[in-house]
């Protein structure tokens, strides 16, 4: 989730880095990827809290994930402007009131839709402050490093801050979940962001106190028309596939977002082509390799994330997992690639890039394929622990090559450019993850329960009674019952979240939602390897005598 630019990298002064500001670099890398991966561990616990519908539990990993892939190129531009001291402290602050706001959502006097607007609110302000402390972070490292052997050095400690963040939040998350605070034992999903509020606070004052500013204004200035298209393109894009599953994929709201997605896309090319600073270079995918690259890595990082989604909801919303036991899947895929940081790192130096991307993509799609044909009906976790090391080893060795391979692919003066159009895509390909595996997942699931509950008339006439069971029920009795036929008819999620004691339909929801998933880790191996097959062979012979000419 890192970008550079060619101009970022480069301070106005040559100070060298100073241990001070690694270490508030460091920090706030790592930060950063805790408040991105927490929510992973609580989707069972905010579907249960908060009788969210799929869409709703989509868009609460998705909203701190859009500001992340529609800011960062901007933010490294500000930084590069006013100073990146600023937007290390400002992002930390950014976290910290975010995280605040999660857990001040409403208790359950409110209604669902009250309670969800409030936490996707603080998930949008956290997202807003990651997106200014992944660029700068990585620019502050750059601009103070001035030899290979320095900069190689800073920036394994860099990325290992990075890996450690995805590796320590799912477990942080499980911990706190698992405390007894207060009688609701629902809610304390909420402790995951108290705690992301306190390492905000932390990485703040380290900033303030020890990080040295840099900037690098020559030749930099906002491109705000660009940034306006392309924002309006990607959220309405992520809009349709989020809401396709819940409003229908006929519906106006859904074609309209993908109709005006399209315009804004274009009007994000036109922009781009006038203007003298760009968001984002447009000649760079007139190379062949550049643009293959670009597609291998938007498939390849659905496919992680996706698979990354998945495995949430399957864990800890469908077989009901302890948010603790979860992260245990989440450990597996973000946490091995911090201990193969050696292994990487003298991979990439011995073989060519192309090669250690395509096989990263193979891993990932083999260890898919293998959980699509794991039963959810396993009462353990031990039986994905394989499957998803492959992915986690996999992911390890592509997100390592991915920007190489971009970078090695255009001349010299357009390699941060190339960069950060490789962490754009990258993300791109992240933010659209949960949204295109929820929305086939989640439309496959409830097309399977409608269609096995119409061929069943004792399920219908149980399904009848269910719902009839609050008009012959008082006091707590009642509002319990009308809470459960509520859940039951939100859809399969909600469904298999009332216990099979009382909702006819659990058994029916619980298997067309292992079905389901089972065809969105197929879809995910699949992207997975097209995205391999393209790095392997289609990359086979390109190079910098395909680049295009520097702007």
């Amino acid at each position: 989730m890192t970008q550079t630019t060619g101009a970022s990298t480069a301070s106005t002064t040559r100070q060298g880095l100073t241990g001070g500001t690694l270490l508030a670099a460091a920090v706030a890398v790592g930060l950063a990827q805790v408040a991105l991966a927490i929510p992973a561990v609580f989707n069972g616990l905010f579907q249960q809290d908060l009788h969210t519908s799929s869409s709703q539990l989509t868009w609460i990993s998705d909203a701190f994930l859009v500001p992340v892939t529609l800011l960062e190129l901007t933010s490294g531009v500000i930084g590069d402007l006013f100073g990146r001291k600023r937007l290390l402290v400002g992002g930390a602050a950014l976290l910290t009131i975010g995280s605040i706001v999660c857990v001040l959502t409403p208790g359950a006097s409110a209604s669902t839709q009250t309670r969800v607007l409030v936490l996707l609110s603080g998930q949008i302000i956290a997202g807003i402050g990651a997106a200014a402390l992944f660029p700068t972070t990585l620019a502050m490292v750059a601009a103070g490093t001035h030899g290979a052997h320095e900069r190689a050095r800073a920036l394994t400690i860099w990325a290992a801050a990075l890996s450690t963040g995805g590796a320590v939040s799912p477990v942080l998350g499980g911990l706190v979940a698992k405390m007894s605070f207060g009688s609701d034992q629902y809610a304390s999903w909420r402790w995951g962001f108290i705690a992301v509020a306190i390492l905000s606070v932390i990485s703040l004052v380290i900033s303030l106190l020890f990080a040295r500013d840099s900037s690098a204004p020559a030749g930099r200035s906002l491109d705000w028309p660009g940034q306006i298209t392309i924002a309006i393109a990607v959220f309405t894009l992520l809009f349709g596939v989020i809401q396709g599953p819940t409003d229908g994929w006929g519906s106006t709201r859904v074609v309209g977002s993908f109709i005006i997605s399209a315009v804004f896309l274009v009007l994000f090319v036109l922009s781009e082509r006038r203007t003298d600073t760009p968001l984002l270079h447009l000649s760079l995918f007139s190379n062949r390799v550049f643009a293959v690259a670009s597609i291998a890595t938007v498939l390849g990082m659905l496919a992680f994330l996706g698979t990354a989604y998945a495995t949430s909801i399957r864990l800890s919303a469908i077989q009901g997992f302890s948010p603790l036991k979860s992260s245990i899947a989440f450990v597996l895929l973000n946490g091995i690639a911090l201990a193969m940081i050696p292994v990487t790192h003298r991979v990439m130096v011995r073989f060519n890039p192309r090669w250690i991307m395509g096989a990263g993509l193979v891993l990932i799609g083999v260890g898919d394929l293998w959980m699509s044909q794991l039963s959810a009906a396993h009462v353990s976790v031990g039986p994905v622990i394989a499957p998803l090391a492959l992915v986690g080893i996999g992911f390890a060795l592509a997100v390592s090559a991915v920007s190489a391979v971009a970078v090695n692919s255009v001349p010299n003066g357009l390699a941060g450019m190339a960069s950060a159009a490789t962490s754009l895509l990258r993300d791109l390909g992240f933010t659209l993850g949960p949204a295109v595996i929820g929305a086939i997942a989640l439309s496959r699931a409830a097309s399977e329960m409608q269609e096995k509950i119409a061929g069943s008339p004792a399920l219908q006439h149980a399904l009848a009674a269910f719902n009839a069971a609050p008009q012959h029920a008082t006091g707590a009795q009642k509002a319990a019952l009308e809470e459960a036929v509520g859940a039951v008819n939100s859809g399969p999620l909600g469904a298999n979240a009332v216990p099979a004691a009382v909702n006819p339909v659990h058994n029916v929801a619980f298997n067309a939602l292992n079905n389901a998933y089972s065809i969105g880790y197929i879809i995910c191996g699949v992207l997975a390897l097209v995205a391999a097959a393209l790095a392997i062979f289609v990359l086979a012979g390109g190079g910098n005598e395909e680049a295009p000419a520097e702007a």
